[in-house]
């Protein structure tokens, strides 16, 4: 007979037997969600994220990467791949690398192939060359110059391109052969650590300096015939300003400005205010031609074609008019990329659709994953810096969410009854009026729903605000866009020619007046818009890979990866840079943090794209204008404002006015050269802030100021070049080195160092 212990013991052992046979097979169901995320290839759509992080990578790098290493290491991972294609594990981690690898070497060589001259300082100037597109303001007007010489200018030191704006409406068009005096400076570096950088982008676009016309522009003989390429090109923005002109003259308005860069591309008859109105709203991707306008346009052409060629019973039985539509909706496609400016995020689309399409003739599904995986890997080829950009991580967001939204209605339709059409006997069937008006519009919240979610990160991070009634304002705007805009802009545009196509124009812009009825609604709704800090660098990566986690996986057990990953990227996106003081590069301008905790501007020049660039990232929904500080004492020798614990910082326009800042102030800022023997403990002068670009100070009661660069000291990369060596080569005095985590001994940073 059993004691009553050992009764117990049984008893228990009975109960963690039965507890187990009911507990979940946590491997079983492991090995069973990753046999069907191989079955279904799920693991090949990370290659394009690895390749990504390769890019990203290459644009980390201080130094520009030679090319020789990382094709090496491209083509040793492949072969190694090859090698282990029979072992899984081995395959997925060498075809990763390889990814990561060629990522790395596409930048690389995309910068080698659009190398050119970026102007080295402020330089006034005598231009010749091709105006290669103009365009057209409510006042004034902004153009892209070749330049085929400067005077005074060594030929290597001239820029390819450079972009110029004037005050008055120029009588030159795109094409024109002209010469000009201008004030030129090399494109801004961003005025914030972290911030963004348009040196870069005006790299990458074969801008090398910008600046405004000095006197009037005249039209010359060119020296020789333009390239087809620029004739070409020519034409096209000349016929983009004309229409853009009749769109925005017949409608009027930001509904006529809208309209226009809607249909042409063009933006810049658009106001200030407008700009802000549908960006509050969440509506901004309006007047951009991107996914939404490209996959509409491809539709219509795809649709129309193929409706027209069934009218034919022998075409339609004997012959693939499907293909045939795909073809022309490709051709269509290119068109409208050509018409409206080719710009990177409409050759983005351009990409996604004709892979899809290209899938349609080859007999494949158009609207895949792996297509979209495909238009990636082709974005990182062309364009890799593309990936920085908001047009390039909204667009494919977007479209990875929509996917996977798909992907699970149609295994949830395969495996169930479709949940909103009742069961038989019990109502109207799939297809009926009833169902269409239920099912759709349901199917259409929900997948705005996920694509809203899936670009949220991306849009907090670039724009510093939300907005939550964005759910309100797409799918109206979609809806207006669908039987608006886009229709309305092929048939106006097919109509122009013959000057019949002013009623097409009221058209849109009735649709485009409801629009904006609706952005305004919602703008003044309360709680419309939501200002946010700035994010840690870290913030968008994790919050990227949790979004595309939750896209790419097919299972819960792998897709429940997001959550950690989205959890790390909260933290950091609440756990971003607060500056108390912010010092542009140009050095005639500072932020400082007031006793209220808000930023005031402080300087002679006040700069409203940088003062909206601090406010933004410090969470401040204000008017850059309302941010100029009325009590910082100004005069011609400089500016001064106070900081914690007594001390001030002192912006030097005149050398009279260091011998006395030096002494009294805890900060130095000045776009001149500081003496050797300024005791101010931190000094940005003209050397320092060549090397270091935007600079913001934290300020803590333990250790005071510690700062941040944009750039590190050593940064040299095409568009960043490194500063010409200066006879007083310090940054800051000797006690800044630790807190921006370099050398003490390096005569950049030690001005008692020998030079």
């Amino acid at each position: 007979m059993p004691t009553p212990d050992r009764t117990g013991a049984l008893a228990a052992a009975a109960g963690f037997a039965r507890a187990a046979a009911w507990a979940p097979d946590w491997r079983g169901a492991f090995l069973s969600a990753l046999a069907r995320e191989v079955e279904e290839r799920r693991f090949f759509l990370w290659l394009p994220v690895a390749a990504i992080g390769g890019v990203a990578l290459n644009l980390a790098a201080d130094q520009e990467p030679s090319l020789w290493l990382p094709a090496l290491l491209t083509a040793l991972f492949a072969g190694l791949a090859w090698m282990s294609r029979a072992r899984p594990v081995a395959l997925g981690v060498s075809l990763s690398l390889a990814a990561l690898f060629a990522g790395f070497l596409s930048m690389s060589l995309r910068t080698a192939r659009v190398a050119a001259p970026v102007l080295d300082r402020i330089r006034i100037v005598t231009l010749q060359g091709f105006v290669e597109e103009v365009d057209l303001r409510t006042v004034g007007a902004r153009m892209v110059i070749g330049v085929a010489s400067a005077d005074g200018m060594p030929r290597e030191k001239v820029p390819r391109r450079v972009r110029v704006t004037m005050r008055k409406t120029p009588d030159v068009a795109a094409g024109d052969y002209v010469e000009l005096k201008a004030r030129l400076l090399p494109p801004s570096r961003a005025v914030l650590p972290g911030g963004y950088d348009f040196a870069r982008d005006a790299f990458f676009a074969g801008v090398g300096a910008v600046g405004s016309t000095l006197g009037p522009i005249r039209t010359l003989p060119p020296p020789g015939d333009a390239s087809l390429s620029q004739r070409f090109t020519a034409a096209i923005d000349q016929a983009r300003n004309r229409l853009a002109l009749r769109v925005n003259a017949i409608i009027g308005g930001d509904e006529g400005a809208i309209a226009a860069a809607m249909v042409t591309g063009k933006r810049d008859f658009l106001s200030t205010d407008a700009k802000d109105l549908i960006r509050e709203a969440g509506i901004f991707h309006i007047i951009t031609i991107s996914g939404v306008q490209m996959t509409l346009v491809a539709g219509i052409f795809f649709v129309v074609t193929r409706r027209l060629l069934a009218l034919s019973p022998t075409l339609a039985l004997k012959y693939p008019i499907k293909k045939w539509a795909a073809v022309v909706a490709i051709a269509g496609s290119l068109l409208y990329d050509v018409a409206t400016g080719s710009r990177v995020g409409t050759e983005r689309a351009l990409i996604m659709t004709m892979i899809v399409l290209g899938a349609v003739i080859m007999n494949r599904r158009a609207l895949t994953m792996r297509n979209l995986a495909f238009a990636v890997l082709a974005v990182v080829a062309i364009e890799p810096e593309a990936i920085l950009g908001v047009s390039f991580q909204l667009s494919f967001a977007a479209v990875a969410a929509l996917v996977a939204v798909m992907e699970a209605r149609i295994a949830a339709h395969d495996l169930d009854p479709d949940p909103f059409v009742p069961k038989r006997g019990e109502g109207p069937k799939r297809g009926t009026l009833a169902v269409r008006l239920v099912d759709r519009p349901l199917a259409l919240l929900f997948a705005t729903a996920f694509a809203t979610l899936a670009t949220a990160s991306f849009m907090a991070y670039h724009f510093h605000d939300l907005s939550p009634y964005v759910l309100i304002g797409n799918p109206l705007t979609l809806t207006v866009i669908e039987f608006f805009a886009v229709p309305g802009a092929l048939i106006g545009a097919a109509l122009y020619p013959l000057g019949l196509d002013g009623p097409v124009w009221l058209y849109v812009g009735a649709g485009i007046k409801f629009i904006l009825w609706v952005a305004r609604f919602i703008a003044d709704a309360p709680g419309s818009t939501l200002h946010l800090r700035a994010f840690a660098p870290y913030a968008l990566p994790f919050l990227a890979l949790g979004v595309m986690s939750a896209a790419i996986w097919r299972t819960w057990t792998f897709r429940l990866s997001a959550v950690p990953l989205a959890l790390i990227g909260l933290i950091g996106a609440t756990h971003g840079p607060r500056y108390d003081v912010i010092v542009a590069p140009s050095g005639d301008l500072a932020a400082v943090r007031d006793a209220d905790g808000a930023l005031e501007v402080v300087g002679k020049r006040f700069n409203a794209f940088a003062a909206e660039q601090w406010l933004s990232a410090d969470g401040d929904g204000r008017d850059p204008a309302e941010a100029r500080s009325p009590d910082a004492p100004c005069d011609r020798l400089g500016c001064v404002a106070d900081l914690p614990e007594g001390e001030s910082l002192s912006i030097v326009f005149d050398r009279l006015a260091f011998d006395e800042d030096c002494e009294r102030a805890e900060i130095v800022v000045s776009a001149l050269s500081a003496p050797p023997g300024c005791k101010a403990k931190f000094v940005l002068d003209e050397t320092a802030l060549a090397r270091l670009g935007a600079v913001g100070l934290t300020w803590s009661d333990d250790k005071g100021f510690a700062l941040a660069s944009d750039r590190s000291a050593l940064e040299n990369r095409p568009w960043s070049p490194a500063p010409e060596p200066a006879r007083d080569d310090r940054l800051v005095r000797p006690g800044l080195a630790a807190s921006h985590g370099a050398d003490p001994a390096d005569p950049a940073i030690d001005p008692d160092a020998d030079h």
